[in-house]
């Protein structure tokens, strides 16, 4: 799909008359950390240990809940236990601990680009994750210095993670923005789903094995292959947005 044909799109089903992009809401796991093995090899760790069969590729259609919330789904599909929040706040403190020993994950390729390009359009970036992993979080002002500050939604502000579109719509009031002046960039279909619910330009990347088709069918406005695309899209996708003004 052209960027043309998705920002036409994007206004149909809205009903705006156009896009005035102030805010970049930004995804952490996978849009900007290359962290999605590690947190996979973790959470199938603690699922093992608990008795629980799962596989590493389910927990890529889970990423953007918050963690406690996996647990108390897993658990239930595989034990039939109902987890408390106090179980559940626990076994994420265990997983969160596993993904630490892993190592150090890398910066995804491309996202370097990606927030360059944003702040020389004047954009304002706010990170929205459904993560609570202190590991990465205490990492982003050294990693992207002066790009995210303390504008910041994680798990710990959000009582419904993704799908729902509570984490972008508290985003949005952050950034003091409307949802047409918002673009979000994802790259997990939950993520998509709850960026498009908050009525947000949503840009889905595919930076996992997630088809670039089930990014468009939970509501991805357009996609790119990879972070290096996006980043060199962006003047055009910006340009295009401007244009919607006239």
């Amino acid at each position: 799909m052209t960027e043309q044909n998705a920002i036409a799109n994007y206004l149909k089903y809205t009903g705006n008359k156009s896009i005035d992009i102030k805010v970049a809401l930004i995804d952490m796991d996978g849009v900007l950390y290359d962290s999605m093995k590690n947190h996979t090899r973790a959470w199938v760790k603690l699922m093992t240990k608990n008795g629980i069969k799962c596989t590493r590729d389910e927990f890529y259609l889970y990423e953007g809940m918050t963690g406690e919330a996996i647990i108390k789904q897993i658990f239930k599909r595989g034990s039939g236990k109902n987890i408390t929040d106090d179980e559940a706040k626990a076994l994420y403190g265990v997983k969160a601990r596993y993904f630490h020993e892993l190592g150090e994950v890398g910066k995804i390729a491309g996202a370097d680009q990606m927030l360059a390009a944003l702040k020389q359009a004047g954009l304002e970036c706010v990170l929205v994750t459904g993560s609570g992993q202190k590991s990465i979080l205490d990492r982003i002002d050294a990693d992207f210095p002066g790009v995210f500050s303390d504008k910041r939604i994680t798990s710990a502000d959000v009582k419904h993670g993704k799908p729902n579109p509570e984490p972008y719509l508290k985003g949005m009031a952050k950034a003091e923005a409307k949802a047409n002046q918002c673009i979000v960039v994802e790259n997990a279909p939950l993520g998509v789903q709850a960026g498009h619910a908050a009525g947000c330009f949503t840009v889905g990347v595919t930076t996992g094995p997630i088809p670039e088709k089930d990014l468009y069918k939970a509501g991805a406005d357009i996609v790119y292959a990879d972070m290096n695309a996006f980043a060199q899209a962006l003047p055009g996708l910006i340009e295009q947005f401007k244009a919607t003004q006239q």
